[in-house]
């Protein structure tokens, strides 16, 4: 089987070029092309989240797989070697049109594959090195790193809808169910509290009714007031 593969980011773009180019290069090698698969995915995205994830699942030893260019597959080095590491091991041939890159089971294939492997490799040392050394520079400086101290998305949402959550709390909705309508935990509820002393002591009201007198009226009645 050969298969072509055809990918873009957004909506806005558009195949008919990929589809062009890999046509060109197919009929000069007197190939025709079986299936072609397209889809509007980042490359960012994991090939496994992809529809390249269930090709490449599909095909067999001595299928063929054609893309315009290798980041086509990926927009991570990474990614791309872990997509050409499946391809030698299945020995699934590839090929990329405009770069010219041919990868199948030649000894020319498998050092150029433990090249990118290499360079990805260094890639991800140097990301390394470099977010540890921004950290520590920071750190030097004086910056506090980490989410800062009731910072929590999820307890702001809280906090912006103050008003609303005490009128919960007088209309007498449980925690649970005002935590329902906030999608939030029981924690974060009780740390708003904690925090907010207009919502505890809306939730102490709440909780101990106001006291009534009663003083009984001759003939044995009682008058509550």
């Amino acid at each position: 089987m050969i298969a072509a593969y055809l990918r873009v980011s957004t909506g806005r773009q558009h195949l008919a070029n990929q589809r062009d180019e890999i046509r060109r290069f197919a009929e000069g090698r007197n190939w025709k092309i079986d299936l072609w698969v397209t889809e509007v995915a980042s490359g960012c995205k994991e090939q496994s989240a992809r529809k390249l994830g269930s090709l490449l699942r599909r095909m067999k030893r001595g299928d063929v797989l054609v893309v315009t260019e290798i980041s086509r597959l990926s927009r991570t080095l990474t990614d791309v070697m872990a997509i050409m590491g499946l391809c030698l091991k299945k020995g699934i041939m590839f090929y990329t049109t405009k770069e010219g890159y041919v990868f199948d089971n030649s000894i020319n294939s498998k050092v150029l594959c433990f090249a990118f492997g290499l360079v990805a490799e260094i890639e991800r040392n140097l990301i390394s090195m470099r977010t540890k050394e921004a950290l520590a520079l920071r750190r030097a400086e004086g910056v506090v790193l980490g989410r800062r101290k009731g910072s929590s998305p999820k307890y702001n949402l809280l906090v912006s809808n103050m008003d609303k959550v005490l009128g919960m709390i007088g209309d007498n909705l449980t925690v649970g169910e005002i935590c329902r309508r906030f999608n939030i935990s029981k924690d974060t509820f009780s740390k708003f509290r904690r925090t907010h002393p207009a919502v505890q002591e809306a939730m102490d009201a709440k909780k101990i009714p106001p006291r009534r007198r009663c003083r009984q009226l001759a003939g044995g009645g009682l008058i509550v007031g």
